[in-house]
């Protein structure tokens, strides 16, 4: 067929990643479809507000709040809101104080917009803050025709007002589910790295052995975004009206996650030295370190459900007890590669929730009777319109 059909074989693997391109994008719409309907009501809300029951006539700063507000990652958006209410607050007073002074024109335009960023900067804001309020200075400036008008300021804060209700009281991310979202990421990104990692030393294969190094050091960026998640999800609880009575599940999820940065690291640990034991004895490890991508890929898919946490744990007890009774000489690659299996095996445990000191005796003796408590429980909502999670 491709001697007759040269063109199938030239062009059949740009088409099969353009297709894989094209289903990525089409993910990563719909992954984003629900904040963007959130802005485009927000803004939608705002305009109304402002011509309709402010009676302003052309109230363009109040949509623009309320996207610009609601623009940030969930979990970020109320504190996103409040720096863009300061810069914009700012950028709009001191165009309008250099609109009264000096008119209209382009040294008022200058001045207004670096007077309006160099109070932003002193008043310690972010990026987000200074680009508001030179934004909101250069558009008061703009638009004004060198007269002074107080009603930018007031669609300004319609804006903000709006982006708060979305984002505090009607669209209010569920702090546990945010946090278990970011864990999963991370643990499907580990259970592939030692999958890899098994295929290398099953097939006794280097070249696949530095995939699954670079896919495990490439973990840093989910542990980053996990890092973000649950800081992000201690303000939820702490500022929502919806969460703030919820705070322990929180605190528990979030101690329970943070235990992923030395998960992450073990693995990686466990690649290196796996990887440096000699082609005659990789394939003994190949079992623990296939269980262990098992346990880590069934915790990706439900790390909130008790059940699967307990049949995790199981099989890393079971990836520690394959070891268990191999005559590993001391000292040599083999035996840093078990310690690294061991590591990894105690490290599920204890994210499954396991006591440390009773996965560490575990995962050594290769035995031992594991109870996993029930995880904390994802909180329900008081606000029937928060069925339509923002977690999505």
């Amino acid at each position: 067929m491709n001697l007759r059909y040269p063109a199938v074989r030239t062009y059949a693997g740009p088409l099969r990643r353009l297709a894989g391109a094209g289903r990525r994008a089409l993910r990563t719409l719909a992954a984003g479809a629900w904040p963007l309907l959130h802005q485009t009501a927000a803004a939608t809300v705002a305009w109304i507000i402002a011509r309709h029951l402010v009676l302003h006539h052309q109230p363009f700063f109040a949509p623009i709040a309320a996207v610009v507000a609601l623009n940030a990652a969930l979990g970020e958006r109320g504190l996103n809101a409040l720096r863009l209410l300061l810069g914009v607050v700012v950028g709009i007073v001191t165009a309008e104080l250099a609109i009264g002074v000096l008119g209209g024109g382009y040294g008022t335009l200058a001045l207004a917009t670096f007077v309006a960023m160099a109070i932003a900067r002193a008043l310690g804001g972010a990026r987000i803050v200074m680009a508001q309020a030179a934004a909101s200075a250069i558009l008061t400036v703009a638009v004004a025709n060198g007269e002074v008008g107080a009603q930018r300021l007031v669609d300004a804060l319609i804006g903000a007002g709006v982006a708060l209700v979305f984002s505090q009281l009607l669209f209010s991310p569920e702090p546990v589910a945010l946090v278990r979202r970011a864990e999963a990421a991370a643990l499907a990104e580990m259970a592939d790295g030692l999958e890899l990692t098994a295929r290398a030393l099953d097939r006794n294969d280097d070249t696949v052995g530095e995939q699954a190094l670079g896919r495990l050091r490439d973990l840093r960026d989910h542990l980053s975004e996990l890092g973000r998640t649950r800081h992000a999800s201690s303000r939820v609880v702490r500022h929502s009206v919806v969460w703030r009575s919820r705070k322990a599940p929180v605190v528990r999820e979030n101690e329970n996650a943070g235990h992923l940065d030395l998960l992450g690291g073990s693995c990686l640990m466990l690649t290196r030295t796996a990887m440096g034991v000699g082609p005659g004895e990789r394939r003994r490890l190949v079992p623990s370190v296939r269980e262990l991508a098992g346990a880590l890929a069934a915790l990706a898919k439900k790390p909130g459900d008790r059940s699967t946490r307990q049949h995790a744990a199981d099989r890393a007890l079971e990836a520690s007890r394959h070891l268990v009774d191999h005559d590993t000489p001391s000292g040599s690659a083999l035996a840093a590669a078990t310690v690294a299996v061991r590591m990894v095996a105690a490290d599920v445990m204890v994210f499954a929730g396991v006591e440390p000191e009773r996965a560490g005796e575990a995962s050594r003796e290769g035995a031992g009777d594991l109870k996993v408590p029930a995880p904390p429980s994802t909180p329900g909502t008081p606000f029937g319109v928060n069925r339509w999670r923002s977690t999505r």
